[in-house]
């Protein structure tokens, strides 16, 4: 295939021009050919095996985005992989997106995949708007047919086509616009804060209407979900929208899109404890899935929050009382150990916690034994006092974290935020703002007056607890040998922070978790693969803290 070679559409009747060597010339609405356009057949010999050649791509692609381009969804799907998927996507292509003219360009392959360039025309009621767009396809031989064939992927047909369930749309929108605010009335736009592009297309669908917005007409992606909102794409004509004030800080957002610019994956989230507001939400990269507010990760030693709680909360220590913190402990049959197998000897659970003690925190399992809730105790302590696993009504899409009975090995497991455990960076914000605060405050990004959600609710901490689990956290984050000491510098008090690093199979490097507050400002993040989590994860709270 030969860039300039182009597939097009004139005057409503799609046809093939010859734009390059390799298409030789020939008009698919009258059926006259002029050169090969269809698969090779080699009944009368043994599939072909091995890898496809550079003319199968050639001629694979060809014939594919020529018979896509015709408006013959059938023979479409038939030079796919998957034709029962691929021909009925192609016909919803042609009929829901209202493509009245269209030229495809394809670009030079490599190896297997070819990009291509779309340039169309939308009409809809005699509006008519143009929409170009690139996407690329891969070439791979069929298992059965030998035969040359195009993978079959929804983001054949456009880049953000993501799922089987999801078609393009064209016509009056199902959800009317929204203007977005901060808390303080700046316009919210994910051209300036990409992270926010998946929660302003939620919160179009769920609050357009109820914001005053009047629906246009648009082509848009229809997710063919509920739970999935669907994505504008291009607007032929306005309508009017509505304005929806958040509790996002402008600033506080800028801050946390530029901290996790620089990691490959990385996820913040911001929360005020004295309100439960969410000030900031960023994720690298921004993509159409909020890992931030959606991901169900292991939380690693940020969870000793919770579980120095319940320890306090059972009668088993105070920030003073001496715990016992070995290099390594076995407990339900495994052995678990410190980072570079420290130990503390004739310590506090002050000390344990700001040093990040394992085996301090799984001795407790003992003491819970013998009153016959190990298993149990800590998922208490997390729903009852932290809201953890609790249903979350924050406006968009957020997981509500999870923190399961155990049992085994699991539990001491979960006692250092492994096992079952998933939290996501929301989740863990909120242990510091419940600390911060005194108790729990359900995070949300819109008030509840909107649609009269109802906010998840918890006993507040007990002034013994709250005060315990600030000194602990104060420590971690101002003493010479507190593991977030280094994130923490400078920062204004009151401030505590607690690192975490999760191990997660297959992973050479543990992910890196980091939550603290700073002043009215709590913020927790995880980095994938980052390592300790005082180190890149302790970086990007820093950094949003100090914009607070």
């Amino acid at each position: 295939m030969r860039s300039g070679a182009k597939v097009a559409v004139v005057g409503g009747v799609f046809v093939v021009v010859a734009g390059g060597v390799g298409y030789g010339g020939y008009n698919l609405w009258n059926g006259v050919m002029g050169g090969e356009t269809s698969p090779r057949s080699n009944s009368a010999q043994a599939p072909r095996t091995g890898p496809v050649t550079d003319e199968e791509v050639t001629t694979a692609a060809r014939d594919f985005l020529a018979a896509w381009a015709a408006g013959e969804p059938e023979k479409a799907g038939q030079l796919t992989n998957d034709p029962v998927a691929a021909g009925p996507a192609v016909a919803a292509y042609h009929d829901g997106a209202r493509v009245s003219e269209a030229v495809i360009t394809p670009g030079t392959p490599t190896g297997t995949t070819v990009p291509f360039t779309v340039k169309a025309v939308i009409t809809y009621e005699n509006v008519s708007k143009p929409w170009s767009y690139t996407s690329r396809l891969t070439v791979v031989r069929g298992q059965t047919t030998g035969r040359a064939l195009v993978k079959w992927a929804p983001s054949v047909l456009h880049p953000k086509l993501l799922t089987a369930g999801a078609t393009l749309r064209t016509g009056v929108a199902k959800t009317a616009p929204v203007k977005a605010v901060d808390r303080d009335g700046t316009e919210l736009t994910a051209a300036k804060y990409p992270s926010l592009r998946p929660v302003l297309d939620t919160l179009r669908q769920r609050y357009g209407a109820k914001a005053g917005g009047e629906s246009g007409v648009e082509t848009w992606i229809d997710s063919g979900s509920e739970s999935v909102p669907d994505s504008p794409l291009l607007v032929l004509s306005k309508g009017k929208p509505g304005t929806l004030r958040t509790t996002i800080d402008a600033g506080v957002q800028a801050a946390a899109e530029k901290a996790v610019k620089g990691y490959g994956s990385a996820s913040v989230a911001a929360i005020e404890p004295s309100t439960g507001a969410v000030l900031a939400v960023a994720n690298s990269p921004a993509t159409e899935f909020n890992v931030a507010f959606q991901g169900a990760q292991a939380p690693g030693s940020t969870m000793k929050i919770v579980t120095a709680a319940m320890m306090m909360q059972n009668g088993l220590a105070t920030p003073d009382t001496k715990v016992e913190c070995p290099s390594t402990v076995l407990s339900r049959g495994t052995t678990f150990q410190n980072l570079k197998k420290f130990s503390i000897s004739d310590g506090t659970l002050t000390e344990a916690f700001r040093r990040s003690c394992n085996t301090a925190f799984i001795k407790a399992i003992s003491k819970l034994s013998d009153k016959g809730i190990a298993d149990t105790a800590l998922g208490d302590t997390a729903r009852d006092s932290f809201g953890i696993g609790q249903v979350w009504q924050v406006g968009v899409t957020a997981s509500d974290g999870s923190v399961p009975e155990s049992a085994g090995s699991e539990t001491p497991a979960s006692y250092i935020g492994q096992g079952k455990i998933t939290m996501s960076a929301l989740n863990v914000a909120s242990l510091s703002a419940t600390v911060k605060n005194g108790g729990f405050l359900q995070p949300y990004l819109v008030a509840r007056e909107l649609d009269d959600r109802e906010f998840a609710t918890a006993e507040p901490l007990s002034r013994e607890v709250a005060r315990g689990l600030r000194t602990m956290m104060t420590a971690a984050a101002t003493a010479p040998d507190g593991t977030a000491l280094r994130a923490m510098s400078g920062l204004a008090s009151p401030k505590g922070a607690k690192t975490g690093s999760a191990e997660v199979d297959e992973q050479e490097t543990s992910n890196s978790w980091f939550t603290g507050y700073s002043g009215d400002l709590a913020a927790a993040a995880v980095v994938q693969e980052g390592g300790h989590g005082g180190d890149s994860a302790g970086t990007v709270v820093a950094k949003v803290l100090a914009a607070g």
